[in-house]
């Protein structure tokens, strides 16, 4: 876990970029205290080039889950290695079964684990993400308003072409 400080120095940036980053949720804390605290592989992933819309879209929907297993974690671990044990029968050769050890061993380390697999943009848990045992949790209807709300999110942030530019760009096409 990182200050802000800390973090501040990893990213090149001023503490209040850092609280700012934390307070528009871009940037996930925890408190301890009066004091925030991050995961470098939070603040690492924001070094790194962004997500791909594929690997967006998947960290929201299982942010999602992760708030639903947050509320049952017994039954979401039960229904997790269920479909582990599917996908195992599905899949009896092959590179997937790598990464269906790799869920077992998270599941096998605990609840907290878990929701670092579920909620990190770190390389592993976007790897990982992308063989979830986590899939069917979410209903249609919450799959839905999450997408939705990720594709707001993004609106949000566009910004609007200046007018030169626009211009410049519909001359040359």
């Amino acid at each position: 876990m990182l200050s802000i400080g800390e973090a501040a120095i990893l990213l090149r940036s001023s503490r209040q970029q850092v609280v700012d980053l934390c307070a528009r949720g871009l940037l996930p804390y925890v408190t301890d205290g009066a004091h925030r605290r991050l995961r470098r592989a939070d603040v690492e992933a924001l070094i790194r080039p962004a997500l791909t819309r594929e690997q967006l879209e998947q960290l929201w929907l299982h942010r999602a889950i992760a708030g639903k297993f947050v509320s049952n974690p017994a039954a979401l671990l039960a229904a997790a290695s269920i479909t582990l044990r599917r996908l195992r029968r599905l899949h009896a050769k092959g590179h997937s079964w790598e990464w269906l050890d790799r869920w077992q061993a998270v599941i096998d380390s605990g609840a907290e684990a878990v929701l670092d697999a579920l909620t990190s943009s770190a390389e592993y848990a976007i790897e990982l993400r992308g063989t979830s045992p986590f899939t069917g949790i979410l209903s249609e209807v919450e799959r839905t308003t999450v997408l939705d709300a990720l594709a707001e999110s993004r609106r949000d942030r566009a910004r609007q072409m200046p007018m030169e530019k626009l211009e410049r760009v519909l001359r040359a096409v």
